[in-house]
């Protein structure tokens, strides 16, 4: 059932509000305040789903309320009531998160029109942020360790601001994981996420990946083609496997840092974007500077802020949660109950040397689950997860 808060110094005013929302749809829970400083306590205590809010009152006015309310709980809409001496005042607390305005004496069918609409929109939030978690435990960090808290205490850190990061430690350890969260967690997290293997992209073509093309810049170049930097303009681009790169490329995306411009291959036009670059690596990339492989300017630009992902077998007693983690996702995944691992079986795994890390430990589990009787048992361990 709908909350909706009715502020309103004018009694009489406030219960024409109250009447008019109650009687037109009866599965509305109307409240009342009369006056700011009453209705902010109520905002306080209570979520609404809608808070009307006259403009003129005393104590505290209908724009003190709103900025203090948006502060408390920004996603509550306001719809503000303006008296005719009110209308400018009404139309420029849109500007700080208002979602509409009505005038006195409120008119049916704009006072209802604006409630549904404001309602709706109240529901596309919640909605956006319930489809927000679920897409944010596809990247789920699993783990209590010490190493893996300080991971996520950076990560907090970090993730708000725009500084760039570079994110290290063997294959199969989960950087892309960590790439994601900082992402998630920023104030880009509603443009795009663009991520680029280095590693997967032949050396004559990452240019073109990264910056694009224009019509004839090369013999399959049949067309204009934006780039993933471009892609990427208001979000985020995770540059995967950056030792890879060619020395060439790395230049280009040195002078995208420093002058926040790209040019596509084969034009000399300049094209402006604004992007967050996170990198991450297996590599030494100090050892590959030495061999001449890397730049080392390139290097102290990707890397302000340094993320060691740690190898499992130095978390290992993350490992039972990690089985847990992948145990309800594998069975979600194919329609059955989560399976039970007994003590024995988590403990022989805890031992296992796991040179492929994380994404190993996943490929055993599903094995695991699939070959395994209906608890899985350390001699379904021996059996199905030898090395």
């Amino acid at each position: 059932m709908p909350k909706i808060l009715v502020i309103e110094d004018e009694s009489a005013i406030r219960r024409v509000l109250v009447k008019i929302l109650s009687e037109e749809n009866d599965t509305y829970e109307v409240s009342q305040a009369e006056d700011g400083l009453a209705g902010i306590e109520m905002v306080k205590k209570e979520d609404y789903d809608l808070v009307l809010c006259d403009i003129k009152m005393p104590k505290m006015d209908g724009v003190e309320v709103l900025e203090a309310a948006k502060k408390i709980k920004p996603e509550t809409p306001f719809v503000m009531i303006s008296g005719h001496g009110d209308l400018d005042t009404a139309v420029n607390t849109m500007r700080i998160g208002a979602f509409d305005y009505i005038s006195k004496p409120p008119d049916l069918n704009r006072l209802l029109n604006t409630v549904r609409n404001a309602l709706d929109k109240k529901e596309l939030v919640v909605e956006n942020k319930r489809l927000k978690k679920k897409v944010s435990k596809n990247y789920e960090m699993i783990g209590t360790s010490d190493a893996i808290q300080q991971i996520k205490d950076i990560i907090e850190k970090v993730a708000p601001t725009d500084a760039r990061v570079l994110i290290t430690g063997p294959n199969g350890t989960g950087k892309e994981l960590v790439s994601h969260w900082l992402h998630q967690k920023s104030d880009r997290s509603k443009g795009p996420m663009i991520e680029v293997n280095c590693a997967a992209i032949p050396s004559e073509l990452i240019e073109s990946e990264l910056f694009g093309h224009v019509k004839g810049a090369f013999t399959s170049a049949n067309k204009d083609r934006a780039g993933k930097f471009e892609a990427a303009n208001g979000g985020t681009i995770f540059l995967d496997e950056i030792g890879d790169m060619s020395l060439s490329a790395q230049a280009k995306v040195l002078r995208a840092l420093q002058e926040s411009r790209v040019q596509r291959v084969g034009s000399d036009k300049d094209i402006k974007v604004n992007v967050r670059v996170i990198a991450a690596t297996n590599k030494d990339l100090k050892k590959e500077i030495a061999d001449g492989k890397f730049r080392e300017d390139l290097y102290h630009r990707l890397a302000v802020i340094l993320i060691k992902v740690p190898a499992l077998n130095d978390r290992r007693d993350d490992i039972p949660s990690l089985i847990n983690h992948f145990a309800s996702k594998i069975a979600n995944e194919q329609g059955n109950a989560p399976k039970k691992f007994s003590d024995n079986a988590v403990k022989l795994l805890q031992e296992y040397d796991w040179t492929g890390n994380i994404r190993e430990l996943r490929n055993v589990i599903e094995r695991l689950i699939i070959l395994g009787g209906n608890e899985v048992t350390e001699e379904d361990v021996k059996l199905f997860a030898s090395k």
